[in-house]
């Protein structure tokens, strides 16, 4: 038997190819809806057809293999859709969309619960940057949830139990018709632990967790910025149905520092230099994180001139990399009090100056008095070129 052609993508999703994201998946949502299996039990065609509208979505929902198929057509990936064996990989593939509708997506349709990972828990850290440029192992402190001692988590008063409940009769999930759509929410009598507690322990209040302060070492890498994150795994939340813990956050901040500004894994330093310094030129020792670094500053420097020094930056956090750069940006400093010697020499050099003025400042100035000065020439400011204009 001859096997059918496949469909285009646009065509099984109905939709334009020059449809924005938010409507390609507007319209899977719709046909998965429509052919679900939940919503056509026993109905090998409605299966088809939600597999089929599976695969579409995950081939144009995708930038990248949507541009190859719109070059290509379905040469550009005969794989696309093979993952979807059944109604269950795809909810686990894309059941995100679906919050709470077919068990809350991403959950196995075998009428379990789903297993719930721990809540995360977030601490925060502030650093001086030469702790973030170096890389530093420091305590954090923060409140997190533990299992209750008492009733070893079970939230009931030890020598009871818990009862199902009878409102989901311990599914922990509720199913709801809506026409031909069935919707699956989480119990609101138990919320969705299929069994509800008549005498709770005292220590927990039925809560099953009890409340702990925990300090954690936690190691900062090399070059961290300011409003990164380092994330340890399993020290969050237990989780409330025997799922993994929830994870600890850590957000660092970076303190201002006085001396360097960050860029990246950059730092700027503006270093300021006398007027004798930029016109003889010297030799400056400049800080550094690691330390004083020698600078070789040339004869005639600008103010802002900037000096790269190679490898005194940060490292990449994320071990990409080697280490930024310093750029010693410099400014020459002008003294707001002069001593008397000090005034008798800039006297004698700016009578030097005016008397030998260089090429450079003789065509600016000569540029100058010509531009306010009378002249002939039609347009020119100072004089009007004693033409007559007739409108």
């Amino acid at each position: 038997m001859a096997t059918m052609a496949k469909r285009c993508y646009y065509e099984v999703l109905s939709i334009k190819r020059e449809a924005s994201e938010k409507e390609v998946a507007t319209a899977y949502r719709k046909l998965a809806l429509k052919y679900h299996p939940d919503t056509n039990p026993d109905d090998e065609s409605a299966m088809e057809k939600f597999k089929e509208a599976a695969e579409a979505y995950e081939v144009l929902a995708d930038a990248e293999k949507r541009a190859r198929y719109d070059r290509f057509g379905h040469n550009a990936g005969e794989s696309y859709g093979s993952q979807f064996q059944d109604a269950d990989d795809i909810m686990e593939a894309f059941g995100s969309m679906f919050g709470d509708l077919f068990g809350g997506g991403g959950g196995r349709r075998g009428g379990g619960r789903r297993v719930r990972k721990g809540q995360d828990v977030r601490a925060d850290l502030k650093l001086e940057l030469e702790e973030a440029a170096r890389g530093v192992t420091k305590t954090v402190e923060f409140p997190r949830n533990k299992k209750c001692a008492t009733c070893a988590g079970s939230g009931a008063k030890p020598g009871s139990s818990k009862t199902m409940c009878r409102y989901c009769a311990g599914h922990g999930q509720v199913v709801q018709s809506a026409g031909f759509v069935r919707v699956q929410t989480t119990c609101p009598q138990c919320r969705g632990a299929g069994a509800t507690i008549t005498d709770p322990c005292s220590d927990c209040r039925g809560n099953g967790v009890v409340q702990e302060k925990v300090s954690k070492p936690v190691a900062i890498p090399a070059g961290i910025d300011d409003g990164m994150r380092v994330r340890i795994a399993g020290e969050g939340e237990p989780s409330p149905d025997g799922g993994p813990p929830g994870d600890l956050y850590c957000f660092v901040s970076v303190r201002n520092h006085r001396l360097f500004q960050r860029d990246g894994q950059h730092l700027i330093l503006r270093m300021p230099i006398t007027y004798s310094q930029a016109a003889l030129g010297c030799t400056l020792e400049v800080p550094t994180l690691d330390g004083p670094h020698e600078l070789k500053i040339p004869h005639g420097t600008e103010s802002g001139e900037v000096f790269r020094l190679r490898g005194k930056g940060l490292a990449d956090p994320h071990g990409r990399g080697g280490k930024g750069d310093l750029h010693v940006q410099t400014f020459i400093e002008v003294p707001k009090k002069l001593t008397p010697k000090q005034r008798e020499l800039l006297s004698e050099l700016a009578e030097l100056e005016h008397a030998n003025v260089t090429p450079h400042r003789k065509t600016f100035f000569e540029t100058i008095k010509e531009y306010f000065s009378p002249s002939d020439a039609p347009g020119t400011p100072g004089k009007a070129s004693g033409k007559k204009t007739e409108e």
